[in-house]
């Protein structure tokens, strides 16, 4: 079992996650990459959500950015939701999207940007105690 699950919507994503992955390596967090999103390929997202194991997810997206949301909805593991600076409104509609759950949908949120990606990965650290 993964400590913790990234999901991210598109393989375009990877590079803006690069400063997550360096500071998860730094604190020997044990960690995988997925990509599956929600407009595109919500069944299978929901399908690896039922069987993958792991104590966290960490979430990114931008734009409408429904997959934080979508994730906390199927898991019982916290889960943090990094809004991406892509598109005319530069991560602020990924944000209000992430931000805005509603009752019974608990979603940690991240600032946009470097800094949020930096701090999903430290936030993390400290729901596992390192």
């Amino acid at each position: 079992m993964k400590e913790v699950t990234v999901i991210i919507g598109s393989e375009n994503d990877k590079p803006l996650l690069e400063p997550m992955e360096e500071k998860l390596k730094e604190l020997k967090i044990d960690y995988a990459i997925h990509v599956y999103s929600a407009h595109r390929n919500l069944e299978e997202l929901i399908a690896f959500l039922k069987t993958n194991k792991t104590k966290i997810y960490i979430t990114a997206a931008g734009l409408a950015a429904a997959l934080p949301g979508v994730v906390a909805s199927q898991v019982k593991e916290p889960v943090i939701g990094i809004p991406l600076a892509v598109g005319e409104l530069k991560g602020i509609d990924a944000l209000m999207s992430i931000l805005q759950m509603p009752k019974g949908v608990p979603l940690a949120t991240m600032g946009i940007g470097k800094q949020g990606v930096i701090n999903a990965a430290l936030f993390a650290a400290r729901i596992l105690g390192k």
